[in-house]
């Protein structure tokens, strides 16, 4: 069970990465033209070309994932990979253009959504290059903040009528949530996601010191992250065609990445509660 433990995130991330970088290679953006942005960058031809280098880079990724499943010297490579493409989005935050103004700004955010999800290959690149110099317990926390962030930040918009109405396109066609709408309005449907998230990335996170706590809270937290993959063959959006993602796709792939931190978080508790 360990040995899977380690080596399932390498996949999930290598499938994420290989599926975006056939979306990109395509035309697909995910998200991406706005980071460009933030940078500067605006002329067409240059952003073509970038996008461009950005499917290669997401490409690379893969291949060292798939490699890393086999190769103990791949495992370093891919975590500077996973740092360095994970800081490029990351820092575009610090822009406004991710941020809803009508509704205060930050922290209320919009197109960031999908780069918020880059705190997952951070941590998971910082993970692979330290793991062998840093404590399980610190190892542990460090993989459960993205997880928790990300149910924060986006459970946290599910409690706008933006963000609610937003969803409503992949909830409505979802067998697990639908029926949420039948039984309330849109936007109470939104505010129980809302609560659903805030309560499974609470209970996680006592669930690191309490022992009884913590497979709950990883199963409640993998929920989340499990039905979002679901939407991938509910939402006819999230396909071009057969295995080219399109932009909406692209953002509910990378929930993967959170499925690998939580893969992560398994495996070191293990390790934490033999020591």
């Amino acid at each position: 069970m360990s040995f899977f433990l380690r080596k399932l995130p390498f996949a999930l991330v290598g499938v994420a990465c290989a599926l975006i970088a056939v979306a990109l290679f395509s035309g697909q953006w995910g998200g991406l033209k706005r980071v460009f942005e933030f940078y500067g960058v605006a002329n067409e031809g240059v952003v073509a070309s970038i996008r461009l280098l950005s499917a290669f880079v997401f490409s690379s990724v893969a291949i060292l994932s798939v490699l890393a499943l086999c190769l103990e010297r791949a495992v370093k490579p891919l975590a500077i990979f996973l740092i360095l493409l994970s800081l490029v989005p990351l820092l575009s935050l610090l822009g406004s253009d991710h941020w809803i103004d009508s509704l205060g700004g930050f922290p209320a955010i919009g197109s960031g959504q999908g780069v918020i999800k880059y705190f997952s290959l951070l941590v998971l690149g910082i993970t692979w290059l330290y793991r062998d110099s840093l404590s399980p317990q610190k190892l542990i926390w460090l993989n459960y903040f993205p997880v928790g962030l990300v149910l924060l930040w986006i459970g946290g918009m599910k409690f706008t009528a933006l963000e609610a109405q937003g969803i409503e396109s992949l909830v409505s066609t979802s067998s697990l949530l639908s029926w949420l709408y039948n039984l309330f309005s849109v936007q109470t449907a939104s505010n129980l996601i809302g609560i659903y998230d805030l309560v499974a990335l609470i209970v996680l996170a006592l669930g690191i010191y309490i022992r009884k706590l913590f497979c709950l809270g990883v199963l409640l937290c993998a929920a989340v992250f499990i039905t979002t993959q679901t939407f991938l063959y509910t939402f006819s959006g999230s396909w071009v065609s057969p295995g080219q993602l399109s932009g909406s796709g692209i953002f509910i792939i990378k929930d993967l990445w959170f499925i690998a931190n939580l893969l992560v978080i398994l495996s070191f508790r293990g390790v934490a509660i033999k020591a």
